[in-house]
């Protein structure tokens, strides 16, 4: 499992299956998508709006990796 979350579009992803598959993405709220891959089973979780919808502070003790931001 890995969590990603980009301070810079304020998405925070969940991804449950490293496998490489084809997956179909199913919006279940204003600010959820759910990436559904093979046999139904959800892959990952794309949480919009993170800073809104979920303390990242409780993230802390999970390890995940802040995007880091590119400069033009």
């Amino acid at each position: 499992m890995n969590i990603l979350y980009n301070d810079r579009t304020d998405l925070l992803y969940i991804r449950l299956d490293d496998r490489k598959q084809e997956v179909i993405n199913r919006r279940v709220s204003e600010d959820i998508v759910l990436d559904i891959g093979e046999d139904e089973r959800v892959i990952g979780i794309e949480i919009l709006d993170a800073s809104k919808n979920v303390n990242l502070e409780r993230l802390l003790p999970i390890k995940y990796e802040i995007s880091k931001k590119v400069t033009v």
